[in-house]
């Protein structure tokens, strides 16, 4: 699904990206003889800055990523080093994502070579790395949970899901946003999901305290190193105001830990 915004509010993100120092450049990698993208977003850095948090940012099937930058994480982080992948043709021949493991696994690679790149070109803190997607997208991320815990501090997919070969194992922060109404991806798998992540970060119902976090927003295991946050929503398969701005605080939270 494709997010729009109207142009007045593009116009007003490139005045923010303006006036807190921000640059965007399109990032292109070598993957396997493919040439890969992203449209990265890097805050302004003096040579002795700490290091930046890093997202990496997925779009859902069939968009890409110059609308899919709409979503302004960077704007919400403006120190974090934001990236938005573009995928490859999938199914029918639209850009999306690997949902499960395969012998080529195309965007896994992708994220193991932009990670080395981005780690030569900017200041990384390798403690703070993330992984955010819409649909397909949140699907990609709940694969990276399960393939390369080991880089991620915390996951965020927006109307994701698990395949039945995808498995994580690792417990990691997870915060999933869902519409109680979603039929694309339907709203029964994606509850399936976050049981999976409950049970995999030991925060089901025995483990942790449940503490709500707002309308339809509730956080399993509240103080545990690797806590899952959810948002219910009433909506479809939509990526709902707010969502972004809940996603950054929650990166924010955590850091990678062993």
């Amino acid at each position: 699904m494709r997010i729009r915004l109207s142009h007045v509010v593009l116009l007003g993100l490139l005045l923010v990206l303006g006036a807190r120092g921000a640059s965007a450049e399109v990032l292109r990698w070598e993957v396997d003889g493919m040439t890969r993208q992203a449209i990265v977003f890097a805050p302004a850095v003096s040579p002795d800055e700490a290091g930046h948090p890093v997202v990496l940012s997925f779009h859902g099937f069939g968009d890409n990523a110059q609308n899919f930058q709409h979503t302004n994480v960077h704007v919400a982080w403006p120190d974090a080093i934001v990236v938005y992948f573009q995928g490859l043709a999938t199914r029918r021949g639209l850009p999306g994502w690997q949902v499960e493991p395969s012998g080529r696994n195309r965007d896994l690679k992708l994220v193991d070579v932009a990670l080395v790149s981005l780690r030569e070109t900017y200041n990384v803190d390798d403690d703070r790395i993330y992984a955010t997607g819409f649909s397909n997208g949140g699907m990609f991320a709940y694969l990276l949970w399960a393939e390369r815990p080991d880089l991620f501090a915390a996951y965020a997919p927006v109307a994701g899901r698990l395949r039945s070969s995808v498995r994580p194992e690792q417990p990691r922060p997870l915060f999933h946003v869902a519409g109680e109404r979603d039929r694309v991806v339907d709203f029964s798998d994606q509850e399936a999901a976050i049981e999976v992540a409950r049970a995999v970060n030991d925060v089901d119902d025995a483990g942790g305290a449940t503490t709500p976090c707002g309308d339809g927003c509730t956080v399993y295991g509240s103080g545990t190193p690797a806590p899952v946050m959810t948002w219910i929503h009433g909506g479809a398969h939509v990526y709902p105001r707010g969502t972004t701005e809940r996603i950054v605080s929650f990166f924010q939270e955590h850091v990678r830990t062993p």
